[in-house]
């Protein structure tokens, strides 16, 4: 039996339900000799901004056990090095580019949105509510739900593509953010965010990032990203891309039994990108050996 893997959201027909984390697979180059483009559902390139990014200092990046701290803060080429260094690249693959977009100000978001709307290989907008490793922006957009509403309007009311909040995990009640971007015109959402954290060098006595704080990810925040994506699943309509610690097929479905549309693979790029093809294959062969016609009758079957 074959499995029908497409997932829709909005206008964009994914292929399959895997896309990347934003941030964990560059702008598409820098993977290409490792992936076949071509098989992802949707490739997910990191933030933009209106203008370029210098990001953090270094170092940026720590390993845990289990998992990864990072502080990169968001370098990036700006709207305009975006569509002249990378769009040339993207378009040759028949897959849908979904841009992360980030500003320091609210009026960013709009900014960036009039300075990319034109180009037809950018196929949707996450919206970075979320990141805690940026000193401005970021973060204060995710935490309170008015402001988060205000950006979501703000952004629908510049295109009609699909947009996509990307929802910050630290908040009290995910179920009321997801809900506020349903109303707000979202198409989708997409949960989560790494978890601010910190790590320190108990001889140097510093912290071992040079931001001090950063972001974690990777296998520990996996049991956070289900239940968060379990409690707006039961909240909204809308489909979820769910992230956080996938590793393994079984991880991903795991995701989807919980109520995710669709999952994005993050850390585990960093340390094998054929994790992407095992995921894949691992959804289709899973739904298959449930008798399921398609990838999206996994979705919400959690019995809870």
């Amino acid at each position: 039996m074959s499995v029908d893997l497409k997932v829709k959201i909005g206008s964009m027909e994914m292929k399959n339900p895997v896309t990347v984390a934003s941030g964990t697979f560059g702008y598409g180059p820098e993977y290409a000799d490792l992936v076949d483009l071509n098989r992802l559902g949707a490739i997910t390139v990191k933030g933009i901004c209106p203008e370029e990014h210098v990001g953090n200092p270094t170092p940026r990046t720590f390993e845990t056990r289990g998992g990864m701290l990072n502080a990169i803060g968001l370098p990036g080429p700006g709207a305009k090095g975006f569509l002249d260094k990378y769009v040339p690249f993207l378009k040759q693959f028949d897959t849908p580019v979904i841009v992360n977009i980030w500003g320091k100000v609210m009026e960013d978001y709009g900014r960036v949105v009039e300075l990319l709307d034109d180009c037809e290989t950018v196929s949707a907008y996450e919206i970075n509510l979320s990141c805690p490793n940026v000193k401005e922006g970021g973060s204060a957009f995710g935490t309170e739900v008015a402001m988060f509403s205000r950006v979501i309007e703000l952004v629908r009311g510049k295109t009609q593509k699909p947009i996509i909040p990307k929802l910050a995990p630290n908040v009290p009640n995910i179920a009321a953010f997801a809900k506020a971007a349903e109303n707000c015109g979202a198409d989708a959402i997409s949960i989560m965010n790494t978890m601010p954290a910190m790590a320190i060098n108990i001889e140097t006595l510093k912290p071992e990032l040079a931001n001090k704080f950063g972001g974690l990810s990777g296998p520990p925040i996996k049991p956070i990203a289900i239940k968060l994506v379990f409690d707006a699943a039961r909240a909204i309509d809308i489909p979820i891309i769910g992230m956080g610690g996938i590793f393994e097929p079984e991880d991903a479905v795991e995701f989807m039994v919980a109520g995710a549309s669709a999952i994005a693979v993050g850390t585990a790029n960093f340390i094998d990108p054929a994790t992407i093809d095992r995921v894949i294959d691992g959804i289709a062969a899973y739904a298959e050996r449930k008798g399921y016609r398609s990838a999206q009758d996994i979705v919400g079957t959690v019995i809870a």
